[in-house]
Parts: C-alpha cells; sequence; structure tokens
C-alpha cells in the first residue's frame, strides 16, 4: 500500500488525479481538503497527524464521508520526503493483519499486535483490517 506523503499546500496542485492514499504532513485548512479531492477525484484515504486531527471542523470530516473518503489519525514514522515521494506499508504487514482477521483475532487484538511489531498507526491498521473483512 502506496501513501502519498503531502508535505505542503502547493503540492496538492501538483499531485496525480490517481492518488487513493494521502498524508498530510501540514496542517490543512478546508480549502486544502476541498482542493484536494477536487485534484484527487479517486482519493479514499487522508491521513494527518493526531495534533492536526484535533483541530479539524466537524464539517471538513462530514464532507469527507459524504466524498466517501476516510480520514485516518496518525503519523508515518521514520518517512524522509528527500529520498521518495510515498511511504510504503509493508506487503507482509497487510498479509498478516488479513491472517489475524481470518483466524478470527479481533480487529483490537490484531491491531495491537501489528502495532508493536511494525510501529503503523492504529487507524490505518483498522482500516486495513476492515478492508480485508470486506474483500
Amino acid at each position: 500500500m502506496k501513501i502519498r506523503v503531502v508535505s505542503s499546500k502547493e503540492e496538492i496542485r501538483k499531485m496525480s488525479p490517481n492518488e487513493r492514499n494521502v498524508h498530510l504532513a501540514f496542517r490543512p485548512s478546508n480549502v486544502d481538503f476541498l482542493d484536494l479531492i477536487r485534484g484527487c477525484p479517486r482519493l479514499r484515504v487522508v491521513q494527518v497527524p493526531p495534533s492536526y486531527h484535533k483541530t479539524l471542523s466537524k464539517a471538513i470530516k462530514l464532507f469527507l464521508e459524504m466524498q466517501g473518503v476516510t480520514l485516518l489519525e496518525g503519523d508515518v514514522w521514520g518517512h524522509r520526503k528527500d529520498i521518495d515521494e510515498y511511504y510504503i506499508v509493508d506487503e507482509e504487514a497487510i498479509e498478516e493483519i488479513g491472517t489475524l482477521i481470518k483466524e478470527g483475532e479481533s480487529i483490537q487484538d490484531a491491531t495491537a499486535t501489528i502495532q508493536r511489531k511494525t510501529g503503523l498507526a492504529p487507524d490505518l491498521i483498522k482500516y486495513i483490517a476492515k478492508s480485508k473483512i470486506t474483500a
């Protein structure tokens, strides 16, 4: 799973319209979210750091929900944007999440297990787990 890391408002205008997963590493305004949705119509997931997530308006959260975009809280630890503009979630971690869910483990327990092993954000793990359940 590739997550495009966006560090500034200016990058939103330069993004590919095919982006599906985005991490906003800056404090986004409502206008930034509107620009993001307009520029990336296939968008499915937006992740923001916990400190920024707390300051988002209810209106933008509702707007994203209405657009079918899942808003996640979390960071992309250890990612260096100067090396690659994408943060890659290891395929082994995704497969392990799917395996734990198929074996009957609860999403909460699977999240705790995977978070200890990989350091992925809990919301991202839960999102992957739910997508594995529906797949």
